[in-house]
């Protein structure tokens, strides 16, 4: 594959009509974005800002209030949203190629479906804007720095380090690692993110070439209106031209699957040099299992890089409740903090959060084609553990701690101006397998 592709499943077949439902719905939830966040956001507000008191109309109607005027910015708002969604959408419609024409997909969003769309949006504030680097560079430096000081103790002229990214989302962190030089293989369940980052690394033709307006769907804890409104451009880099211009970089892969059930298996044992977990543990209903997975796919004497909270995104919802679902249909949604929602990860962390996500079926789409009776993170049983307990597990397990810091102060889709600022206070570690 070429060095620069984001490789995912690139065709669904048709006697796979459960993950023929979860790609439609994700297709439709993009398509249907503008719709439902003009429904959403401004239409309620205008039935209920005309059910005041005319005398209450009249003081809201002027400055320096003027709220219907707010109400037109933000439906503008979302209409550049909406350019990114829709050609989210376009770009998921053509690598899929044959069988999408009929447009059986119109129609199949579920309300889980569009709220995943709406956070997937906001998300590109933190992987793909100049505004979140300050995100990335808390998260995802310290999973840097550990691999560079790895690859310092190699020998110049072996091979490059291998990496896998567990939950990758829209793809940053594997990006940045390519072009770091490393050969890195990011995973993930969510055909939201799938989609996404399949057209920022592929399709899209420059950079900050949409603008994002990351905050508009919420009208809670503003402290002045344009901070409501503020944009950002995305991508802030075209990675296409800045791959192009580093000397060596890395390869770069994707697979499309559940975690457990790829990587648990023979194919992938003692593959990688190194494996990255951020934002990633605490969306193991059993963190047993994810350990080991991680330590059947490290090569002996690799690496655990692990940043992050843990927000156990199962802790309310008991293995009874768990079924089997399509790939992408994932239940842990949201690390974000945004507003007083603490949801899952989707690899998403709220106000509603980025999607980090995992599914609960092993179903694995053309790029990597295998079966097994695994349900993954289907699988019955979960529980939480403590910060030092899940340190304690990991020696248990087979891992010798290098490098333990905590407190690090870890935002996700942090707005900066929000009269409400919570941020995570991360455990960073570095684990090698004996």
């Amino acid at each position: 594959m070429s060095r620069t592709e984001w490789e995912g499943g690139e065709q669904i077949s048709a006697s796979e009509p459960e993950e023929r439902r979860v790609l439609f719905g994700a297709l439709d939830s993009f398509y249907q974005y503008a719709q439902v966040a003009h429904y959403n956001t401004t239409h309620v507000r205008r039935q209920a800002f005309y059910a005041l008191s005319r005398h209450h109309l009249q003081i809201l109607s002027e400055p320096p209030f003027s709220y219907l005027d707010t109400l037109n910015a933000v439906d503008d708002c979302i209409d550049n949203n909406t350019e990114l969604a829709l050609a989210i959408n376009q770009s998921g419609l053509l690598s899929f190629g044959n069988g999408f024409e009929s447009q059986e997909w119109r129609g199949t969003a579920t309300s889980n479906d569009l709220e995943k769309a709406r956070s997937t949006i906001r998300q590109f504030y933190r992987d793909w804007s100049e505004e979140g680097s300050a995100e990335r560079k808390a998260c995802n430096g310290p999973v840097l720095q550990a691999l560079r000081a790895e690859r310092q103790q190699r020998d110049p002229s072996s091979s490059p380090l291998r990496v896998l990214v567990p939950g990758a989302g829209l793809g940053r962190l594997v990006f940045d690692l390519c072009c770091d030089g490393f050969d890195t293989e990011g995973n993930e369940i969510s055909y939201h993110q799938l989609l996404a980052s399949s057209y920022i690394l592929n399709i899209c033709q420059s950079a900050k070439r949409h603008t994002v307006h990351p905050w508009v769907h919420s009208f809670s804890n503003h402290k002045t209106r344009s901070n409501q409104l503020r944009s950002v451009l995305v991508p802030d880099i075209h990675p296409a031209t800045v791959l192009g211009e580093v000397e060596e970089p890395g390869a770069m892969s994707m697979t499309a699957s559940d975690f457990l059930c790829l990587y648990g298996n023979e194919d992938r044992k003692e593959s990688f040099d190194a494996v990255a977990t951020v934002f990633f543990l605490d969306t193991a209903p059993n963190v047993i299992r994810y350990l080991e997975t991680i330590k059947s796919c490290l090569k002996p004497g690799g690496l655990l890089i692990n940043i992050g909270p843990l927000q156990w995104h199962f802790e309310n919802n008991r293995s009874g409740q768990r079924k089997s679902r399509g790939m992408g249909d994932d239940s842990n949604e949201g690390h974000s903090l945004e507003g007083h929602s603490h949801e899952g990860h989707g690899h998403s962390h709220g106000e509603d959060g980025a999607e980090h996500s995992h599914d609960s079926t092993c179903s694995v789409p053309q790029v990597s084609t295998w079966s097994t009776i695994d349900q993954g993170i289907a699988d019955p049983g979960s529980f939480e553990l403590t910060d030092d307990e899940v340190v304690a597990l990991l020696e248990k397990l087979g891992f010798m701690i290098e490098k333990k810091e905590d407190g690090i102060i870890a935002p996700y889709i942090h707005d900066t101006e929000s009269m409400l600022q919570t941020r995570y206070k991360a455990s960073h570690w570095v684990a090698r397998k004996r």
